[in-house]
């Protein structure tokens, strides 16, 4: 049977490496029947199929060549991943893709994509909006400057990091942080309850911002709950040596290390290294007011 014969809706349960135990739903984009005619990688419901089971292939159908990493990334079955990525390493293009992946083939998910502010949240959000236009079946069923409403039910919203607005969304399939390292405590333990039940995913990027906050928590202490992945800008085939060696020239050792080395290294505002506040603490010893909490 020719790929073009195939139902024009096919269910695969168990399917999708970027969602284990979805429902995965691959609508056929079949030329100009589906209104892509003319994107190429776009046009034909084998290949949509392909796409829907491999978002790698989602993504290079739509012009972009996955880094291996990045290519991990979309492939990645963990619920929980933490991207300590320098400047410009493409954390945003991959998380981008992948939540519109999540969007297009798990119809009625909601995708949420905070930020430390509004600003820096729609910047995503246009990466978003950007590469569904490319890969878009067809029109948005709705949408503004901070979100995307698809025909199968799926939405995509865009949010400040601020905890207060995390409540009154729930059961998310996919969460994205992005800045991570520049969000409060309190968005992340707003954010945890809303995947109680959906067992959706919750995906942190960030260059590192010192040895504070949840974002360097979860990455030294958070165990085997997280996959981490660390992108140096060595690992950039984007970042030349000549860029490096002229940034390593421009900036305190502190602030290149965390910008390009991807190290959690004590700020400039510290006024005491992080090691040496954690040598004076002892816990062998019998506190002198035990009824006082720090």
């Amino acid at each position: 049977m020719p790929p073009d014969a195939l139902p024009a809706l096919c269910a695969f349960p168990d399917a999708s490496p970027a969602a284990p135990g979805a429902r995965i739903v691959a609508a056929g984009m079949m030329g100009a029947e589906a209104g892509t005619a003319g994107r190429p990688g776009f046009r034909s419901l084998a290949s949509d199929l392909a796409r829907a089971l491999d978002p790698v292939i989602f993504a290079e159908a739509a012009g972009i060549t996955p880094d291996p990493w990045q290519a991990d990334v979309l492939r990645s079955p963990a619920r929980q991943l933490l991207l300590n990525c320098c400047r410009q390493s493409g954390k945003s293009t991959v998380t981008a893709a992948l939540a519109v992946h999540t969007a297009v083939y798990r119809p009625g998910s909601l995708v949420i994509l905070f930020a430390p502010s509004q600003r820096q949240s729609l910047e995503l959000f246009r990466k978003v909006t950007s590469f569904y236009r490319v890969t878009g079946t067809v029109d948005p069923e709705a949408e503004s400057a901070q979100r995307l409403e698809l025909p199968n039910g799926s939405r995509l919203v865009a949010l400040p990091g601020n905890p207060e607005t995390v409540r009154g969304f729930s059961a998310p399939a996919l969460v994205i942080v992005d800045e991570a390292a520049f969000t409060t405590d309190e968005l992340a333990y707003a954010v945890r309850p809303m995947l109680a039940t959906s067992g959706g995913r919750f995906v942190a990027m960030s260059t590192p911002f010192g040895k504070r906050g949840w974002f360097h928590d979860a990455w030294s202490e958070g165990g085997d709950d997280w996959q981490r992945v660390k992108i140096t800008a060595h690992e950039c085939p984007r970042i030349t040596p000549a860029f490096l060696d002229s940034e390593r020239r421009a900036l305190p050792p502190h602030r290149y290390a965390s910008e390009y080395e991807c190290a959690f290294v004590d700020t400039d505002d510290a006024v005491f290294p992080s090691d040496l506040v954690a040598a004076s603490i002892r816990t062998d010893v019998p506190a002198l007011f035990p009824a006082f909490r720090w």
